[in-house]
């Protein structure tokens, strides 16, 4: 694909390497980018319900980093790529939880993205926290940003008229309750295992989508089941 190239092919998944993909897609022409990355999760050993059942938890490859050092180049190099291919009134959403977000959100920062918003996705329906040792992990943090905080280059797109009628003819919040991905929604592998384990749930995917893009938008989601 020609990087000089004004438009894309649209509803098309390229498979491979996230950020070798997105170096091939050209130069501002996508309108959103919403991205769910590893969240280097850092986990050491098994864990156990109190009935000594494993908890089927996050122990990818892909979600393995041998640093911070690491994750952090890795992050910056995928936020250059996704900041290239935005359009200057695009915008980017991020989704993390507290083990990656604040670096994520640094360094979004330190390469011209201007915040938005924090969002916090409330969990109806958190995993408890088998230990004991800690609060219920009951929520996770999505960050929308502009690509820039250049007026000259063209607002973002916000729906504020439909969120509020979405809500009740209330403005919509920062803090979004809703469940986790569980039964029909999940996605099964021919095994009938869950074919990712951090699946986001439609209704998060909808309120983003309402909110922040116009008909016919390009979305671009690096990290679409990997």
């Amino acid at each position: 694909m020609n990087p000089k190239a004004k438009t894309l092919p649209v509803d098309t998944i390229l498979q491979g390497d996230c950020i070798e993909a997105m170096r091939g897609l050209p130069d501002k022409s996508v309108d959103l980018v919403f991205a769910d990355p590893p969240y280097n999760l850092q986990l050491g050993g098994e864990l156990l319900r109190p009935d000594h059942s494993k908890v089927d938890a996050v122990d990818d490859h892909w979600d393995q980093f041998s640093s911070f050092a690491a994750y952090d180049k890795f992050t910056r190099e995928w936020l250059s790529e996704a900041r290239r291919v935005l359009k200057d009134d695009g915008a980017l959403w991020v989704i993390g939880s507290y083990h990656n977000i604040f670096r994520v959100g640094s360094a979004l920062q330190d390469l011209g993205f201007w915040i938005l918003n924090d969002v916090i996705w409330r969990k109806s329906n958190p995993m408890p926290n088998f230990k004991g040792a800690r609060f219920t992990n009951a929520h996770e943090t999505l960050i929308w940003a502009a690509k820039s905080n250049d007026r000259k280059a063209g607002r973002y797109t916000f729906n504020y008229d439909a969120m509020k009628v979405f809500n009740d003819d209330l403005q919509m919040r920062s803090d979004w309750t809703l469940p986790l991905c569980t039964g029909e929604e999940r996605i099964k592998d021919a095994d009938g295992a869950k074919a990712h384990p951090t699946q986001k749930p439609q209704s998060l995917l909808h309120r983003v989508i309402l909110s922040t893009t116009k008909p016919g938008d390009v979305i671009l989601d690096p990290f679409f089941g990997v």
